[in-house]
């Protein structure tokens, strides 16, 4: 993982160019906002407290080009040491880019996802069953929906017609409706950052990593930036009801973003996170290798739309949130055995990348063998008191 955890891996190609914000845990002071540049960390904490109220601001990235900051740390020792297993906790480390922002997630934005839900579902959770519920699904409903649009008179008709043939689903229903599915993913603070171990609750036996780009969005509704995204899901939970879906993506460390937010600019658009193409591969302690993708250009539903079904008139975020847009990564790869798919085994190395967000890189672990999540609101206020940084 420590090879991800480098300037060329971790950074955007065009870092020189590109406005990236980040927070570093820094021993007896607590979080601290930053400007992420190749040649060093700079201070935000006095242009903003949070990661959030920068968001809030009418000109995020011009404000921030003029303010610049002290300098506080070296790029690549604050990298180097973010590494969960050779961290100095004495030394600067990074955190998760987003703060006080409520964390959604848009679910089942992409077809072949779409398909991976009802499998789940139709084989209740039981990763032996997927293969041949796969077929049966396939055959029904076909493999191509990508035409679909969701919410048009065509979907409708084809939601008459899978009615009528037995096979509709409440995935189906999210996917090519007119509702999109917006979930909490976890709390504000709780997102852990490239670097950390993610975690897999121990009971689940068929899980997997969801490559996604996430939207930094403030109270208004502005899409103020991007960053990359792991929504660590367990699909045996959720295959065996929807209403165990909480217990599915909410546990300890299921969450990461990062490695930072790179804020909209001329260089950096919506129309670029469109057109972005994410790698990801999983590499396992036994020599396992898996290698996705998930394309933005197929997505069902435009970023911006999936914003609008968050908030507005009937839902507010007054501390703005992260928004997951989503995965068409469904990974069928069998890992332990024919038949029984792709699952995650403890000490996974995940990485997720795009040039134009650089790496988010982590390994994977059981839930209750990761450090607890302890740090709150409550203890961010509290530091930034005692910083006279809020009053």
């Amino acid at each position: 993982m420590h090879t991800f955890l480098e300037i060329p891996a971790a950074l955007p190609a065009d870092h020189d160019r590109a406005v990236l914000i980040g927070r570093v845990w820094m021993e007896g002071t607590g979080p601290v906002l930053v400007r992420v540049r190749d040649d060093g960390l700079y201070d935000l904490s006095h242009l903003a407290a949070t990661a959030s109220e920068l968001l809030e601001m009418a000109d995020p990235v011009g404000t921030v080009r003029e303010y610049g900051g002290g300098r506080i740390a070296d790029t690549a020792e604050v990298l180097a040491n973010t590494a969960h297993d050779q961290r100095d906790p004495a030394l600067p480390w990074l955190l998760a880019p987003c703060d006080l922002q409520a964390i959604k997630a848009a679910g089942v934005t992409f077809v072949a996802s779409m398909l991976e839900r009802v499998i789940e579902e139709q084989a209740r959770g039981d990763a032996g069953k997927a293969e041949a519920v796969r077929r049966a699904v396939v055959a029904v409903i076909g493999d191509n929906l990508a035409s679909v649009r969701p919410g048009s008179p065509e979907a409708l008709k084809l939601k008459d017609v899978l009615i009528a043939q037995g096979v509709w689903s409440q995935y189906l229903e999210v996917g090519i409706g007119p509702d999109a599915e917006i979930f909490t993913k976890s709390q504000p603070l709780s997102a852990v950052g490239t670097g950390a171990e993610v975690g897999i609750h121990p009971g689940s036996a068929w899980n997997n990593p969801e490559p996604e780009i996430v939207l930094a969005v403030n109270s208004r509704g502005e899409v103020r930036g991007a960053a990359l995204g792991n929504d660590v899901n367990l699909r045996d939970f959720e295959g065996r009801s929807a209403l165990l879906l909480g217990k599915a993506k909410d546990n300890n460390a299921s969450c990461a973003i990062g490695p930072f937010i790179r804020l909209f600019d001329e260089h950096f658009t919506i129309d670029h996170v469109r057109q972005c193409e994410l790698a990801m591969q999983v590499t396992g302690a036994d020599g396992f290798v898996l290698q996705g993708a998930s394309s933005l250009r197929q997505i069902s539903r435009d970023p911006l739309d999936l914003v609008a079904q968050a908030i507005g008139p009937h839902h507010q975020y007054p501390d703005g949130f992260m928004l997951f847009l989503g995965t068409m990564f469904a990974p069928t790869q069998d890992r332990f055995g024919p038949g029984q798919g792709f699952t995650h085994a403890v000490g996974d190395v995940v990485t997720v990348s795009t040039p134009g967000l650089g790496t988010l890189a982590n390994r994977v672990n059981h839930t209750d063998q990761i450090p607890p999540w302890t740090y709150g609101v409550r203890a961010l206020m509290r530091d930034l008191a005692r910083r006279n940084l809020i009053s």
